[in-house]
């Protein structure tokens, strides 16, 4: 008789998905739960979000687990760039890379239509006639692809790119694999946005920085030219950014270059007398 481990005594729904049992079930060969597969993938992914994230690292690990935890065959993910076109970021094979950048080149296909309308494409027979993406399903089926289907990778009402999946024989996705392969998309979609986020934060807080050091120049030069030329603050402002003005420079470079000593207060052009 079999002994029953400890842990999955009185029926513990938990039991199947918790690491110690993960692990147990790899050592010994066990069939991993699909459930488990996602928690897993789920793990391994926010694993990813650390300071040194790569945006290209994380996707192509998740089109690995799409093909592990979902049952289909192959995976790809396009992104989104600033102009809005589609961008084929990772593959889970090189058949399925130039599948992708074909279906970019040729303007037709499940990820463009997902993205575009930000809807799920599902269940799409590419071994019948298709009027909907005739020269995409051609090659597809060319590639050794049955049925398509993809994912929009979405956060509230922003649509940044989608997922493309791929069975080789004609197949349907259950609405449990589309749950699951939506929230794969969906914890990537958080991660980028987060990332970006963050990233846009640090260039602002640059931005300020290099502000503020700007004007902490502009004033100490201001200073040096109204005591070397005997002039009040505002008057030496006004010889400054006319002096810059007139010779089509930057104020802040004309102010670092006083303060620096390699241009002298007395060098820049006197203002103009009122008439």
């Amino acid at each position: 008789m079999t002994a029953v481990p400890p842990s999955t005594i009185g029926g513990d729904p938990g039991a199947a998905t918790r690491p110690g049992r993960l692990a147990r079930a790899e050592l010994i060969g066990e069939p991993m739960p699909r459930e488990a597969k996602l928690a897993k993938a789920l793990v391994e992914l926010a694993d990813t979000l650390v300071a040194d994230f790569d945006v290209v690292e994380m996707l192509s690990r998740l089109t690995d687990h799409c093909v592990e935890v979902l049952d289909v065959d192959a995976a790809g993910i396009m992104l989104a760039d600033p102009d809005g076109s589609l961008r084929a970021l990772a593959s889970s094979s090189e058949t399925m890379r130039l599948l992708e950048l074909f279906e970019i080149q040729s303007q037709e296909g499940p990820c463009l239509d997902c993205y575009r309308t930000g809807q799920t494409v599902i269940n799409r027979d590419l071994t019948t006639s298709d009027d909907r993406w005739p020269r995409f399903a051609a090659e597809a089926r060319a590639a050794g692809f049955g049925s398509v289907h993809a994912l929009p990778m979405r956060l509230r009402g922003a649509v940044i790119g989608a997922l493309n999946l791929f069975h080789i024989a004609p197949g349907r996705m259950t609405q449990a694999d589309v749950d699951a392969g939506q929230a794969l998309a969906d914890i990537a979609t958080i991660a980028i946005l987060q990332h970006r986020a963050a990233h846009e934060a640090q260039l602002l807080n640059e931005q300020l920085d290099n502000a503020l050091n700007t004007r902490v120049v502009i004033e100490q030069a201001k200073g040096m030219i109204a005591e070397h030329e005997g002039l009040d603050l505002e008057a030496s402002f006004l010889r400054l950014r006319n002096h810059a003005r007139s010779h089509n420079l930057r104020l802040a470079d004309v102010a670092a270059a006083i303060t620096d000593g390699a241009t002298s207060p007395a060098s820049l052009d006197p203002l103009p007398t009122k008439k």
